[in-house]
């Protein structure tokens, strides 16, 4: 297992499928928007657990970042560190850095941004970010 750099932060593997490959033999641009979507559900699951109320305290995607660093190929073993950036009263900032270990080493293939705005489905409004959160992204 993978161990996280920075404190409080989550690595998940991503399997490269076949499906992710453009014709020029690495991992479409568009794709890392979902490897970092699937990293989000990871973090979530490992910091605030599965029995989540979506409806009540859901969320919102409002941006995403890419920076590109070098291509991804097929059979790399790609991971993802991810972490809550900034917090705000509302929104969280959570970035995301897609890498492939190389002994004690990373290769940065990729780094990522997302704004996320706690929502309340059932009111449609914003909602402050819950405490549970704040204390678990610590």
């Amino acid at each position: 297992m993978i161990q996280p750099v920075r404190p409080n932060a989550h690595v998940c593997r991503m399997e490269v499928r076949f499906v992710d490959i453009d014709v020029m033999g690495h991992v479409n641009n568009a794709v890392y928007l979902n490897y970092f979507e699937q990293a989000r559900m990871h973090f979530f699951a490992a910091k605030i657990g599965t029995e989540w109320d979506w409806v009540n305290h859901g969320i919102l995607l409002a941006r995403n970042e890419v920076e590109y660093k070098q291509p991804t190929r097929l059979h790399e073993d790609v991971h993802i560190e991810v972490w809550i950036g900034k917090v705000g009263g509302k929104s969280l900032e959570m970035e995301y850095e897609v890498f492939v270990p190389s002994g004690n080493d990373r290769i940065l293939k990729a780094f990522g941004k997302s704004v996320l705005v706690c929502f309340d489905y059932k009111q449609q409004c914003t909602i402050p970010i819950p405490e549970q959160w704040r204390a678990a992204f610590v």
